[in-house]
C-alpha cells in the first residue's frame, strides 16, 4: 500500500478578489513538483466565486472536467449550446475532447457560490465533446457512499466520464465505520474531506485534508465527527 497525505494548509492559494481558490495540485501560479497529479487526477480546485462574477469564455481540450457545487448556483454556458445552472446535490461533467469553449458564472449577485472544479485526464483522446448533468438525492448518501461519477457505458448511476473513474460522496454520522472497495485493480483512491473529521486506515484527516491511497483493494473509513467525504477512484496509470 502506498499513501500520500495532502494537508489542507499545504494547498496552493490564490485570492483574486472575485475568486478565492485553493489548489490541491499544481495549477496556474502554484507549482509543487510533489503535487502534479494523483494518477489520472490532475486538478482539484476548491473555489469560491463572488456574487455575479465568474470565469469568462475559455477553451479546453482532451480533459474531463467535473464541477461539484457545495453551495449557491453556478451558471454554465458552452460552445455546444448548453446553458445550465447547477447547485448543491448536482454534478456536472464536460468531456472537452477535440475542443470546447465554456464559461462559468455565479448566477446570484447576493451570495457567493462554492464549488469543486476537478480535472481528470481522459481514457480516449480527441472524442466528440459532450456534456452531462445530474441531480442526486443527498439522503441516499447518508452513512454510505453514493456514486456520482462513473465510466461511460456502465450502469453505476453517475454522470458519465471518459475514464475508468468513479467518484462517490458520503455523509457519515459520527462513529460510523465503513469500507470502500476500489473498483478497478489498477486504480487508487484520493479521499478529500469536505467537512468534519475522519480516519482512513488509521490516518486522521480533518476538513479539506486529503489522502491518496494506491496498491490496495479496499480502505477502511471511520467518522470521528459528522463528516462529508468525496472519494475519487482513479486509474494510477493511463
Amino acid at each position: 500500500m502506498k499513501t500520500i497525505l495532502h494537508k489542507a494548509d499545504k494547498r496552493g492559494h490564490a485570492n483574486h478578489g472575485w475568486l478565492n481558490s485553493y489548489h490541491s495540485f499544481s495549477f496556474a501560479g502554484f507549482h509543487d513538483p510533489s503535487k502534479i497529479h494523483f494518477g489520472a487526477l490532475r486538478v482539484l480546485n476548491d473555489d469560491t466565486v463572488s456574487g455575479g462574477m465568474g470565469f469568462g469564455t475559455h477553451p479546453h481540450d482532451n480533459m474531463e472536467i467535473i464541477s461539484i457545487p457545495l453551495s449557491g448556483d453556478l451558471e454554465h454556458k458552452d460552445s455546444m449550446g448548453n446553458t445550465a445552472v447547477i447547485k448543491k446535490g448536482e454534478v456536472q461533467i464536460m468531456s472537452a475532447g477535440t475542443g470546447i469553449y465554456h464559461s462559468e458564472k455565479n448566477k446570484n449577485h447576493g451570495e457567493a457560490v462554492k464549488f469543486l472544479q476537478i480535472w481528470v485526464f481522459p481514457k480516449l483522446r480527441n472524442i466528440e465533446p459532450r456534456y452531462d448533468q445530474k441531480a442526486f438525492s443527498v439522503e441516499e448518501r447518508k452513512n454510505t457512499f453514493q456514486t456520482v461519477v462513473s465510466p461511460l457505458g456502465t450502469q453505476d448511476g453517475g454522470v458519465g466520464i471518459n475514464q475508468d473513474a468513479w467518484f462517490s460522496l458520503g455523509n457519515l454520522d459520527s462513529g460510523i465505520e465503513t469500507s470502500y472497495q476500489i473498483k478497478h485493480k489498477n486504480n487508487g483512491v484520493y479521499a478529500f474531506v469536505l467537512e468534519g473529521e475522519i480516519e482512513i486506515n488509521g490516518q486522521k484527516l480533518g476538513r479539506r485534508d486529503a489522502l491518496g491511497i494506491s496498491e490496495v483493494d479496499a480502505i477502511q473509513i471511520k467518522a470521528s465527527s459528522d463528516a462529508e467525504v468525496l472519494l475519487m477512484d482513479i486509474p494510477m496509470s493511463f
